[in-house]
């Protein structure tokens, strides 16, 4: 009776200690390595392990288009939540973004199980490391659930949509914020402000070796000496660290390339992008890029992989880091009076790098019955190829002592309150003079790109005016952490500035006007009183025959030279005080 009592004791034992066990494993664990945690599970994942553990918090940090919230995990092996605190303790702070692109799911599987194996002391988080995760941040792609949307990629069996509940893509829209989703991010990113940031991706394009590529944050746009210690230091260990664990990662390869004979570009990151986004504010930003037509067991492991080198190799070099972000935070603050508003590629410098890639080959289609390009895995390759990882800054723009900006454009005021921007309100109605841009040139995307039809090639010209702000309009000083964010955003020509993304279109349409009839004596009685006006619409004939033989192009420049012409037609609305 004894013996069958102790057999069934210990049988219970086990089947409770198996179902502990199974338990701790996710869908991912549990189907193999072909399937992909829903949103409902990711998120319920991270409670149960904060119920378990004294080293997670999970947080609701802001709405996203679909009403859901944006959850954040919190892991630190103090047992301490305060971002602030995590600072003045001088740990390195990494912020780990998954699912922006919920049809590349790697990141979410592989965040799960990282924090699950740091609950179980099976991966030590070491105690000058605090981590932050968002499960999902795209959720309402993420519900969007479906077989077919990748079609060139290698599992899992489901997965989300590119587009989140407005159909953005939210890795365009870090600056200009048209979804709640990025406003949340925002609100994340400035609380925790990170050293680091890991956004996990899924690459698309050519066929390679390679199982993990990647992108790494222009190393010219952070200060010189951070920017050299990434490039040539920090970066390395991670390429290392991924080599003693069995993966040869590569930069990122651009979605375009196909011939790897003239070498690989670094790839350009304007600050819509979370990588460019983050350099804004002296953050490393690191994307990491497997590739689709690897199986996604595969994938998962080596973004598994990459995280916990990018922890090690961060606490190895925890001061370093640290002290380089501080001394770069400091420049662009304190000393930097310059700021480039677009980069070129300098293909005169190259480094090498040994790339694994498969030889192109051609055969006739069995879809279309022409000839198709295809990579022959039956030819493998390694060679050294040239990697051009060096931009020169163009446009350079000197930043003024402050930027004024009225208050009724309260949607970027608003914006840059949201990203921690120290700005002053005049206390009274206030005349000063400032150098005001006027808009002479420019061309839309004749087609929407991310709800937007995007200006560029933006011509301009500048005065200075006296100009009349009043009680409540904003003034915003160029000595704080956000100066390159101002100078991007806040300059007309910049490549993703607010002027760039349609936010200030009102100003380039004029709102008065004339009938030809009636202001022709006008406009001779303003000729009489202007002799100067007068010649120069004399000399505007004598040059060009085709406005000579034009009444209204004339009335036009009339016009647009006297005081009835609008003084904010084309004037761009944000001044600078100089």
């Amino acid at each position: 009776m004894k013996n069958i009592f102790c057999q069934l004791f210990f049988g219970i034992i086990l089947i409770v200690s198996a179902n502990n066990s199974n338990a701790q494993l996710c869908r991912f664990e549990n189907s193999n390595g072909l399937e992909s945690a829903t949103y409902f599970e990711a998120v319920q994942w991270y409670k149960d392990l904060d119920k378990k553990s004294a080293n997670v918090l999970v947080k609701e940090m802001g709405m996203t288009d679909v009403g859901y919230p944006l959850h954040l995990v919190l892991v630190s092996a103090d047992g301490k939540f305060d971002p602030a605190q995590w600072h003045q303790q001088n740990k390195a702070v990494i912020l780990i973004n998954n699912g922006i692109h919920p049809g590349e799911p790697d990141g979410i599987d592989a965040s799960m199980m990282l924090v699950r194996d740091i609950v179980l002391r099976k991966l030590q988080l070491p105690n000058n490391i605090a981590l932050a995760f968002i499960p999902v941040y795209n959720i309402g792609g993420c519900l969007n659930r479906g077989t077919t949307s990748r079609a060139n990629q290698n599992g899992p069996k489901e997965y989300g949509f590119r587009g989140n509940a407005q159909n953005l893509d939210l890795n365009r829209d870090f600056t200009k914020c048209d979804s709640k989703d990025a406003k949340a991010f925002t609100q994340i990113f400035h609380f925790l402000d990170p050293d680091i940031l890991i956004d996990n991706h899924v690459s698309d394009g050519a066929d390679y070796q390679h199982t993990m590529t990647l992108l790494t944050t222009q190393y010219d746009k952070m200060s010189t000496s951070y920017g050299s210690w990434l490039r040539a230091m920090f970066e390395s260990t991670l390429y290392g660290g991924m080599s003693k664990k069995g993966w040869d990662m590569v930069p990122y390869v651009n979605f375009e390339t196909t011939d790897f004979g003239k070498g690989m570009e670094m790839f350009y990151d304007p600050p819509r992008y979370s990588s460019g986004y983050a350099a804004l504010f002296g953050t490393i930003g690191f994307v990491p890029e497997t590739h689709m037509l690897k199986p996604y067991k595969d994938r998962v492991k080596s973004t598994y992989d990459l995280m916990q080198t990018i922890i090690e190799e961060s606490s190895k070099n925890c001061i370093a880091l640290k002290v380089n972000r501080k001394a770069g935070i400091h420049q662009i603050t304190n000393v930097k009076d310059s700021f480039a508003l677009s980069w070129k590629i300098d293909t005169t410098i190259y480094t090498k790098v040994v790339f694994k890639g498969y030889e192109q080959a051609f055969k006739l289609s069995d879809a279309t019955g022409l000839q198709r390009m295809f990579y022959d895995h039956n030819k493998p390759y390694t060679r050294d190829i040239n990697f051009f990882n060096t931009y020169r800054p163009e446009n350079l723009v000197k930043k003024p002592k402050a930027y004024i900006i009225p208050q009724g454009w309260w949607a970027v005021i608003d914006l840059l309150k949201l990203n921690n921007v120290a700005m002053k309100q005049f206390s009274n109605d206030t005349l000063i003079e400032v150098e005001a841009y006027r808009i002479d040139d420019y061309k839309s995307y004749p087609r929407p790109y991310e709800k937007h039809h995007k200006n560029s090639s933006v011509k301009t010209t500048t005065s200075l005016q006296k100009i009349k702000f009043l009680k409540g309009d904003y003034v915003i000083y160029l000595n704080q952490k956000a100066n390159r964010y101002l100078v991007e955003m806040l300059e007309p020509i910049g490549d993703d500035s607010f002027f760039a993304w349609n936010f200030f279109d009102a100003i380039l349409q004029q709102k008065e006007g004339y009938s030809d009839y009636r202001w022709d004596d006008v406009a001779a009685e303003v000729l009489k009183n202007n002799p100067g006006l007068q010649q120069k619409l004399d000399a505007k004939k004598k040059a060009d025959a085709k406005f000579a033989a034009n009444a209204s192009a004339q009335l036009d420049f009339i016009y647009k030279n006297s005081l009835y012409y609008e003084p904010g037609h084309n004037r761009y609305p944000v001044y600078r005080l100089l």
